[in-house]
């Protein structure tokens, strides 16, 4: 079912988000297959050898930060982390085409996978509070209210009868 035109600039809203989350899916494959580069190599050396090229303490705070993730991903099995990527990129690749489209589905897409970010978004900001996670958490908030209020509104708009 396509969704109901509410004005003409909110198709432009949409391929706005559209395009968003096509980036976000070929940020994911990109991510996905370099960890696939990475399946047979010491990512943690990999990680100490970088530091070292840059002659940064491994004990500052961005540094430090790159160990920990390098940890992780040498205990967490790629093959699934890979899995869950490219699944991700997928589900971003098909929300950006019903969206690009006028796809009321992809709505309701947005607003729920966008929804349940939010509180993970809440937290981090929180707990690291920065520009950065600022803009993501407010960006995020604005997509979900836009979609929640595109929505509301063909609610509205297909339960009024037809004037003749």
């Amino acid at each position: 079912m396509t969704a109901l035109k509410i004005r003409p600039q909110d198709s432009n809203v949409l391929h706005a988000i559209a395009l968003f989350e096509g980036v976000k899916g070929i940020a994911a494959m990109t991510a996905s297959i370099g960890l696939l580069s990475l399946i047979h190599h010491d990512i943690h050396a990999l990680a100490y050898a970088l530091i070292g090229h840059f002659h940064l303490d491994p004990e500052a705070h961005y540094p430090r930060m790159l160990l920990d993730d390098a940890t992780w991903l040498q205990n967490a099995n790629i093959r699934q982390v890979m899995l869950f990527a490219c699944a991700y990129a997928v589900i971003r690749f098909v929300e950006g085409y019903g969206l690009w489209n006028d796809r009321t589905w992809a709505e309701w897409l947005a607003a729920c996978s966008g929804a349940v970010y939010l509180p993970v978004e809440i937290a981090h900001m929180i707990e690291h509070p920065s520009v950065i996670n600022g803009a993501v958490l407010i960006f995020n908030f604005f997509i979900v209210l836009y979609m929640a209020g595109r929505l509301w509104q063909q609610k509205k708009m297909k339960a009024q009868p037809l004037s003749l």
